[in-house]
């Protein structure tokens, strides 16, 4: 199938969970935040990887499911860690309703995700399982270090590429991954999938944190410079305190340092400063290696290159999306 129909074909089987039950303030945020729809990249590239291997993507519908309800889990969180107040141009949950019942129907989110992934093949439900759970483990390791980072001034590249691979890149590939063994992948090929989830999982985020400065609300979904109002140690930021010198090192870390302040002032302040080092163009860079090695990966699964030309489609769409 097309991404498309796939995509369709996960939307159809998405709107067939039923959240209209008991306690109603438990469950209608998870019916809004899942309807306010999104890319579904991490369950369209399940299906995508199980269709490669088998050609039947409905093989991997649950764990797509699982996976799609976990992501939205992570999110309803971070959006209470980060005080966002607009999630795809909607209201995010904590604020139409508020932090417990965010709190708490995204914990519902999680265990529901579980029971999404036992409905899967029992022949691999055991390898499918240490799959998530440890991604899921990892995924919260991720949002800690993003946590901490954000009173240091001295966290290195190295660290935070290991942070957003935690944080994002890991969901995406393990997302590929179980996608290909319920399509009945080998090992080999579905751990190249996984490394070429990695690559564009890590190069997604760092266009994230591009978008966050340089992209366009309407487009982007929400507020920009969201990332530079709460000091959160992204690829730029952490470049332009590295790099930043005289006049303009002292600037950046004053505004570091202020607890109160003008929002667009801070922003128009900070951007112009990455705009001096020119790191748009030095992050786009780091993007295309990290592109290059995922493609890399995905030139080593022993299928056809016609046959996965839908990944080659989506990294590309990855690598220049606007939002």
């Amino acid at each position: 199938m097309e991404t498309k129909e796939l995509q369709a074909l996960f939307e159809q089987e998405l709107k067939k969970l039923n959240w209209n039950i008991s306690p109603k303030n438990l469950y209608a945020p998870i019916e809004y935040v899942l309807d306010l729809g999104g890319k579904r990249i991490r369950p369209v590239t399940t299906l995508m990887a199980c269709e490669l291997f088998s050609g039947d993507a409905l093989r991997a519908i649950k764990p797509a499911l699982a996976l799609e309800v976990f992501h939205n889990f992570t999110l309803l969180h971070d959006d209470i860690m980060d005080h966002a107040e607009m999630r795809r141009n909607q209201p995010t949950v904590h604020v139409k309703w508020n932090d417990n019942t965010a709190i708490l129907s995204g914990d519902a989110m999680l265990i529901k995700a579980y029971q999404l992934l036992e409905q899967s093949n029992p022949e691999i439900l055991p390898k499918l399982f240490k799959i998530f759970s440890q991604t899921a483990a990892e995924v919260c390791d991720g949002q800690q270090y993003d946590m901490d980072f954000e009173s240091r001034n001295d966290v290195t590249i190295s660290e935070y590429i290991e942070m957003i691979r935690l944080k994002t890149a890991v969901l995406l590939a393990a997302a590929m991954k179980i996608g290909a063994i319920c399509g009945g992948a080998d090992d080999k090929d579905a751990q190249y999938l996984y490394e070429f989830g990695i690559g564009i999982g890590i190069a997604f985020q760092l266009k994230d944190d591009l978008l966050d400065v340089y992209g366009d609300p309407k487009d982007f979904g929400k507020e920009i410079g969201g990332d530079i109002c709460c000091n959160k140690k992204t690829f730029l930021l952490i470049n332009a305190i590295n790099q930043a010198e005289g006049n303009d090192k002292k600037e950046l870390l004053q505004w570091l340092k202020k607890k109160s302040f003008d929002r667009n002032e801070k922003v128009a302040a900070v951007t112009n400063i990455y705009n001096k080092l020119h790191l748009r163009t030095f992050t786009e860079n780091k993007m295309k290696e990290y592109y290059d090695q995922a493609l890399t990966a995905l030139r080593k699964i022993n299928k056809n290159e016609t046959e996965k030309a839908g990944f080659y489609q989506l990294a590309e769409k990855l690598m220049y999306r606007i939002s």
